[in-house]
């Protein structure tokens, strides 16, 4: 239960302020439907003060708020309890709401030439799974203020290289450039503003420079100069995004562009109802200015220093690159669909874009590259006998390098495990691990240990040579086990 006063300052704020049910809510820290019971008719009846008048006070009332019309409720009761008044709150909150005084501003509707102006924002729409991962889905919005013509495209992000891409593809979706853009004061356009002084973001300072178009920040907290952008965000979510199921982004994309040509651009215009938006969209398109030649390279540009293995991490995904490559400082060119490697000018590499998490994007000529260099990695000194003995550990090893494994440190493994369980079981637990594209030697160990546990059988005592280095690579070839038969028939 809630007192009265807060049900009081509910009733306030919806019906004074004409705040909704959910910004009163998360106001007040209260569940929307405690509010909205608190605006039930019954629990909100108007109750006159008996043996007391209130219109001895309302002209008080009247007055107080000309001069101090922000005035609470609260405060107007604690003045009239020193001039004799003795009852609840509830009347003077009633009488407050009545004779407060309320100021509209007044705004001109403004008309524009065609190809004039574009009004452009950013609109999210909550997380959608792409794998394992969950990414923000954001769209990116561009109005024409003359014939309302929409273009609409979905990110996963809201950073500077999506928002240049959103312009550049909507330049070429409309064939021109309009003359000036109208933004909201966004990081990706102003990085810090002082009055009317602006700091622009330098990236978004070559697109303008690229396509000729005046930017034009809006005033801070100044909403309306952005109207027409505003009401297409609205219309896109309840036209377009409402009910409707997501699948990869390329299909939400095209859906959208479905939905823009044969819905957004078929509504009337709002200037000449005989008139469709397609209609008046095609006669500003004449008086957009022209594009450029060539296309404003919008791809996100990222310094990165490759490590000791063939990938390098992106967006929380690791790409395969030239084992020529390791070490060396390199450039990563991300656009929606492909990332390219730069080793300066020089492009080394390219990979579809993976929005998933943790994923390891390899190309397989990246990996046929390493193990012809590395061929010999795995058979070291140490691992002769491993790989007489089990020769698909050969095999083994050159994946497990290749994922980023070190050789000698699975091979020291294996020797164990090959020591333990035998070289039969070792080869089928190492082909196995092949099958299930697992090349690391605590999976093999995990193999052999299921399978004796399941045969009921203990692997053999490990036997500790570190003090006899010399046992430690000591190879007996193995004979064949019919020349002992032979021994057992010749002595019997």
């Amino acid at each position: 239960m809630i007192d009265m006063e807060t049900k009081a300052r509910i009733r306030h704020l919806f019906h004074a302020e004409h705040w909704k049910v959910g910004t009163i809510a998360a106001e007040l820290c209260l569940h929307p439907k405690t509010v909205a019971a608190a605006l039930e008719t019954e629990r909100f009846k108007n109750k006159f003060v008996r043996g007391s008048s209130m219109d001895e006070y309302a002209g008080f009332i009247r007055e107080i708020l000309e001069k101090h019309p922000r005035l609470r409720a609260t405060r107007i009761l604690e003045m009239l309890r020193l001039r004799g008044y003795t009852n609840g709150i509830h009347p003077v909150r009633r009488l407050v709401a009545a004779h407060r005084p309320i100021h509209r501003e007044a705004f001109l509707r403004l008309r524009t030439f065609p190809g004039e102006q574009a009004q452009v924002d950013w609109a999210s729409f909550g997380t959608v799974p792409i794998g394992r991962a969950k990414r923000k889905l954001s769209c990116f919005v561009a109005t024409l203020s003359y014939s309302r013509a929409i273009y609409l495209e979905f990110f996963f992000d809201q950073k500077i290289d999506s928002f240049l891409r959103g312009h550049v593809n909507a330049f070429e979706a409309w064939n021109g450039t309009p003359r000036s853009i109208l933004y909201d004061n966004l990081r990706s356009v102003v990085l810090e503003r002082r009055g009317d002084a602006i700091h622009f973001n330098s990236r978004f300072i070559q697109m303008q420079g690229h396509y000729h178009f005046d930017a034009k920040p809006c005033k801070v907290r100044a909403a309306n100069e952005k109207g027409r952008a505003e009401r297409a965000v609205l219309y896109i979510r309840d036209s377009f995004f409402a009910a409707r199921p997501f699948t990869t982004l390329s299909d939400f994309n095209r859906q959208a562009l479905i939905w823009r040509d044969s819905i957004a651009n078929a509504r009337k215009f709002q200037d000449d109802d005989s008139r469709t938006v397609a209609d008046a969209f095609a006669e500003e398109q004449q008086r957009l200015m022209p594009l450029p030649v060539n296309r404003f390279d919008a791809d996100l540009i990222v310094p990165v220093k490759s490590g000791k293995t063939i990938y390098i991490r992106f967006d929380t995904n690791d790409y395969s690159i030239p084992p020529g490559a390791v070490g060396k400082s390199l450039l990563i060119a991300a656009s929606e669909s492909y990332v390219r490697i730069l080793d300066g000018d020089q492009e080394i590499a390219r990979h579809r874009r993976s929005y998933d998490r943790q994923q390891m994007i390899l190309n397989p000529e990246h990996q046929d590259e390493l193990l012809k260099m590395k061929q010999k990695a795995a058979g070291s000194v140490s691992g002769g006998c491993l790989v007489r003995a089990v020769p698909q550990t050969e095999s083994f090893l050159d994946a497990a390098f290749a994922r980023g494994y070190s050789a000698s440190a699975q091979t020291a493994q294996l020797i164990k495990l090959l020591d333990q369980y035998g070289p039969d079981e070792l080869r089928i637990a190492v082909q196995e691990a092949l099958l299930r594209s697992t090349p690391n030697a605590s999976s093999v160990a995990f193999i052999l240990s299921q399978r004796w546990k399941k045969a009921r059988r203990k692997p053999l005592p490990f036997v500790d040579l570190s003090r006899r280095p010399d046992l430690q690579s000591f190879d007996v070839n193995p004979h064949n086990p019919e020349i002992y038969d032979g021994l057992i028939r010749h002595n019997s």
